[in-house]
């Protein structure tokens, strides 16, 4: 008879974006981590603006992306590790940061153009359409915090030499 033919990947599990960190700080049941740059990090054309370099010194920079992870795994101080984070929680989370301010911003505008026809009415109610959205967005963002979307999950310990980047 023939045998059933299992696949390797799962297409039921939701799909994860990886990265690895590094182990930067144990704190009792709690283990503070930075992400690895990328290779392709200041590698573009926007590279001078970019907000994922932070402001400041790289001190402060470093000490902005610090998240931290429950320690159930035994993590040390300087260890590589992979996590990840859900792509549909990445997707929300796009969505609430940029689409929901932006089209708060546009509807406002367009309706203010429609309804009055002057462009200082449009300005102002895109502004406050912007603000709206923002406020929206805050919430939003808060609401995928609060059931833990947004956290990253450890997936496993990195390889030596192991890195994120497809090649």
């Amino acid at each position: 008879m023939n045998e059933p033919v299992y696949s390797a990947t799962d297409f039921s599990a939701p799909a994860m974006v990886e990265g690895i960190a590094q182990v930067v700080e144990v704190d009792g049941k709690l283990a503070w981590l930075v992400p690895e740059q990328t290779s392709s990090c200041g590698g573009c054309a926007s590279a001078s603006a970019c907000g994922a370099k932070g402001i400041g010194t790289t001190a402060s920079r470093l000490e902005a992306r610090r998240f931290q992870l429950v320690n159930d795994a035994g993590f040390r101080v300087g260890e590589r590790v992979v996590v990840g984070i859900r792509e549909n929680a990445l997707l929300k989370a796009s969505i609430t940061a940029y689409v929901i301010p932006l089209a708060t911003l546009l509807i406002a505008g367009a309706l203010a153009q429609w309804a009055a026809g002057s462009d200082r009415v449009t300005m102002a109610a895109m502004f406050a359409g912007l603000a709206l959205g923002l406020g929206l967005a805050r919430l939003g963002a808060g609401r995928l915090l609060l059931r833990g979307d947004l956290a990253p999950r450890f997936i496993r310990r990195a390889g030596a030499g192991e890195t994120c980047n497809l090649e």
